[in-house]
């Protein structure tokens, strides 16, 4: 997965002028790294310097304490590497504990647990080891760079543990409005689930920097192995940035109907279990990723393509 990630981050940003690749850490035990599902950037402006927020679940070296249910995906070793192999300032860099207790309740991303944009977090009352100690840090490190953080925390007793899980409710996207103001784009579950969508406005009638919510339905997406979040991931770009990017990339009218097109020629209608033994179910699924990569310009970046 690694491999084929990073060429296909290196075919859409290509332009060294622009962007810097790193290298994937080595897959080992102490480099356990779930990527930007345990990642947030907290500040001002998506321009400005921020604060760098690295949640894990375990330390390999020293660690205090560790899930009991379920293992911990993510390992401090690993956010540490990262933040040294991107030469980021430590002055600015944080290094929280997801709460294993919540992990072994089935949250095993950051990203299931809390959300952040710009200087805002919203996350759950249970959702890190030391809770206060660490948004405290957070909240010091921002100072520094003259940006307040905005800790918007969903209290137990309104929505537990195992409905934030059910309903999704953190693995949704927080967005910037023309305005200032922001909004929160959330799954259809959370709007399902009468304590959930009773909190969520409440808090946009709270007269706080969320004052929107807006509603899909993703369950395909769930129903294919990912929940909202897996949908989010956000690189922020200046207009000299943007076009410098794979423009054969960037969703509009004329490549959404070209992708349907590609999904209507290449993939069955219906698979069953027999059919996983089709050797031509094999070619197919080839034939139809090198058709996709010729749509979006990415070239030979499987490995079956070398």
């Amino acid at each position: 997965e690694a491999e084929t990630t990073t060429a296909v981050l290196r075919a859409m940003f290509s332009d060294d002028r622009h962007f810097a690749h790193h290298e994937a850490l080595p897959q080992v035990a102490l480099f356990g790294d779930e990527g930007a599902a345990n990642h947030n950037r907290l500040g001002g402006d998506y321009a400005k310097r921020s604060v760098q927020v690295f949640v894990y679940g375990r330390q390999e070296f020293g660690g205090e304490t560790a899930p009991a249910r379920y293992p911990a995906r993510q390992t401090r070793e690993a956010g540490e590497a990262i933040a040294r192999l991107h030469q980021l300032d430590e002055q600015h860099t944080v290094f929280v504990q997801q709460n294993p207790a919540v992990i072994d309740q089935g949250v095993f991303h950051n990203d299931v647990i809390a959300v952040s944009n710009q200087n805002v977090l919203f996350h759950h009352q249970q959702a890190f080891h030391r809770q206060q100690q660490a948004l405290d840090e957070v909240r010091r490190k921002m100072a520094t760079l003259d940006s307040e953080l905005v800790a918007i925390e969903v209290p137990t007793e309104r929505v537990s543990v195992a409905d934030a899980v059910a309903t999704y409710l953190f693995n949704s996207q927080i967005l910037t409005k023309p305005n200032g103001r922001m909004m929160i784009v959330v799954p259809e579950e959370s709007r399902q689930h009468a304590g959930v969508w009773c909190y969520l406005n409440d808090m946009i009638g709270s007269g706080g920097p969320i004052d929107e919510i807006r509603v899909f339905d993703l369950r395909e997406s769930m129903r294919n192995g990912g929940g909202p979040a897996c949908l989010r991931l956000r690189v922020a770009l200046n207009e000299q940035e943007l076009r410098a990017v794979n423009p054969r990339v960037m969703m509009n009218e004329r490549l959404f109907a070209t992708l349907n097109e590609w999904v209507d020629r290449h993939y069955r209608d219906r698979l069953t279990q027999d059919d996983l033994a089709d050797p031509l179910l094999l070619r197919e699924g080839r034939e139809a990723l090198d058709a996709l990569t010729s749509i979006l310009g990415l070239g030979s970046i499987y490995p079956f393509q070398r």
